[in-house]
């Protein structure tokens, strides 16, 4: 949806009689039905100002035409600026301009991201040309009337009160390749980017190709399709076993229907094969010609995901990126916006007053958005009082929407080794749930020990990684953690510490944390369940801190809440002990689950050492 569209002509008429924030606003309440806030209104009656000035002093032609506020289709995103036009060829293009208002900015260590000041604090953010060059990736491989046409798409972006540095953070090394797709101009390059807008849109005659954009289906292209195909073709990652295959196929024969509005509730514990078939859904789904999104609330589990889906390859993770997103960003969306949105970690939904989320409840947001929507769920895996996916309530708000529930079980284990009597065995010995089958495992297949310091535990697990396995050193949130502005950007500082033992290891960094389970220096960091849910590796070691407790006398485990160190995850709950104590073991058992081949545990509280170790004892092989 276009907010405010016209001709060149007509856009540098409204500037010069001081009209155009105010033709922008009308349009907006027209358009949203609602009204913009103070600092939009501000943004535009500043940027445009600008742009006017590239656009006269350009001298294209007066009917080129422009679109202010681009609402991009199935999303709460919209581009500053677009023009369209022609060439000297007479070749069709648009040109989409990012516009900001920065006056600094900083580098950061992780890919794409920089930081500047938002709303009175410095904060990271996506680096200006990455935006720019996501917004037309999008419309590239999503809208019909650019995909099926001879129509070029080209993206910029315009930082008009930017003074150069000497360094410039914004044109950093890291930063390189994408300002290559998306062209970064600063204040004093005007004429440069006036040069640009001139090479591709001209020769006018844009108005046509705005309206074709604006009415263009939203489905995939062959070419996206052709990039997600190539990435699964040969990924081992990715093979669908047995009833694995089956929840697959019944995703897609359902959601290709698109008769009615239907909710897919797929139901598993750990290493059942969830993200497998998630992931697969999202590829079998495009290929469909479906507008499928890939939704998990854990930007960690997101990122891990596209970089074992790429393989590090940097112009294809750019553009897969555009195919996942957050569980937050659909508090604005309007029904059915997306054919399918795929919810992988669906324990992890979260409620009012959740950080950074500005909407009432996450699974009512997806499920009003999407025609058919897909959530992986496994009750036993919400770690935090505002983790609200389960299943009754997935069901009550479906069921409220008028949505179709399918739901489906997967029991097959395919982590652990498949041996499923361990995972039951860490159920009965933490006091998670009664299982039947706990009682032992074959020890050749899954090689499960406790030890007797901290520092074997890293020995052993350095030595797996050192020998070509997967292998990461994890741990209870039972030690505080030092924040960047304290000089612990990448775990500069120990912050968990065993002083009985000496250990001293930092928490995964902040710089790395995305992609942290995959990252080189993680072996030398330790992790916790926020970067590894959802993951597997072939190895763990877990230290149990002394958030988690066992009291001989009683025969009962139980938590301790001034050792637990998640301010969130205890918010609530200091005179809630059973509900934090259940929170607790099920972030110890989905640690101890993250491993295929081996996991080995060191618990600080000898006492829950000593039980474990009797427990262990009775197992039989």
């Amino acid at each position: 949806m276009i907010v405010y569209s016209s001709s060149v002509a007509d856009f540098k008429e409204a500037v010069d009689d001081n009209k155009i924030a105010v033709n922008i606003e009308t349009a907006f309440i027209e358009k949203l039905g609602k009204r913009p806030s103070v600092s939009e209104w501000r943004s535009w009656n500043n940027s445009m100002q600008f742009m006017e000035r590239i656009i006269r002093n350009s001298k294209v032609a007066d009917d080129c035409g422009v679109m202010i506020e681009y609402n991009i289709p199935a999303t709460s995103k919209r581009i500053d600026f677009i023009i369209a036009g022609r060439d000297d060829k007479q070749n069709r293009n648009f040109i989409i301009v990012e516009l900001k208002q920065w006056e600094e900015a900083w580098s950061t260590e992780k890919e794409d991201i920089v930081k500047t000041s938002i709303n009175g604090g410095v904060r990271e953010t996506t680096h200006p040309s990455y935006q720019a060059w996501s917004y037309r990736q999008f419309i590239v491989d999503m809208n019909t009337a650019v995909y099926n046409q001879d129509v070029t798409a080209h993206s910029v972006a315009f930082l008009h009160n930017y003074r150069e540095k000497n360094p410039e953070p914004l044109k950093s090394e890291q930063y390189e390749k994408t300002i290559a797709e998306a062209p970064l101009f600063l204040s004093h390059e005007t004429k440069k980017l006036q040069e640009f807008i001139f090479k591709y849109v001209g020769k006018g005659k844009g108005m046509q190709l705005l309206y074709e954009i604006e009415n263009g289906k939203i489905t995939p292209s062959k070419s996206l399709v052709d990039h997600i195909n190539a990435l699964f073709e040969g990924n081992s990652d990715f093979v669908l076993l047995d009833e694995q295959k089956v929840a697959y196929e019944t995703i897609v024969a359902l959601a290709k229907k698109q008769d009615k509005k239907r909710t897919i509730i797929i139901k598993g514990g750990p290493g059942t094969g969830k993200s497998v078939i998630s992931m697969n859904a999202l590829g079998g789904l495009l290929r469909h010609s479906l507008n499928t999104k890939f939704v998990a609330p854990n930007s960690s589990f997101r990122n891990v995901m596209v970089e074992m889906l790429t393989k590090q390859s940097s112009r294809s993770k750019m553009r897969t990126k555009s195919l996942f997103m957050g569980s937050g960003s659909f508090v604005e969306t309007a029904s059915d916006q997306f054919d399918v949105l795929i919810v992988d970690e669906a324990h992890r939904l979260k409620g009012k007053g959740a950080y950074m989320y500005m909407g009432q409840n996450q699974i009512e947001d997806i499920v009003k958005s999407a025609k058919t929507s897909v959530f992986f769920i496994d009750d036993i895996q919400r770690i935090r009082p505002d983790d609200i996916g389960t299943v009754a309530e997935v069901k009550r708000i479906a069921k409220e929407l008028g949505s179709e529930i399918h739901e489906y079980s997967l029991h097959a284990q395919f982590r652990c080794a498949g041996a499923e009597g361990y995972l039951n065995w860490v159920d009965d010995v933490l006091g998670i749930q009664n299982t039947g089958n706990f009682n032992g495992w074959d020890k050749e297949f899954f090689d499960f020990r406790i030890v007797d310091t901290p520092h074997r535990l890293y020995d052993l697990i350095k030595d797996k990684q050192e020998n070509g396995h997967k292998a990461r050193l994890l741990a209870g949130y039972a030690w505080s953690w030092t924040p960047p502005k304290q000089g612990n950007a990448n775990g500069q500082i120990e912050d968990v510490i065993l002083e009985e033992h000496d250990f001293r290891m930092p928490w995964n960094g902040y710089a790395i944390r995305e992609s942290w389970a995959i990252h080189p220096d993680g072996i030398n960091q330790v992790g916790c369940v926020h970067t590894t849910q959802g993951l597997e590796f072939d190895y763990v070691g877990v230290i149990i801190g002394n958030d988690l407790r066992y009291d001989a006398a009683t025969g009962t485990i139980y938590s301790d809440y001034k050792d637990y160190k998640d301010k969130t995850g205890k918010k609530g709950l200091k005179d809630d002990p059973v509900r934090l104590n259940s929170l607790i073991k099920n972030i110890y058992k989905i640690l101890m689950s993250r491993g295929i081949k081996g996991c080995y545990i060191y618990c600080r509280d000898q006492e829950l050492q000593k039980y474990l170790m009797e427990r262990l004892a009775k197992t039989t092989e």
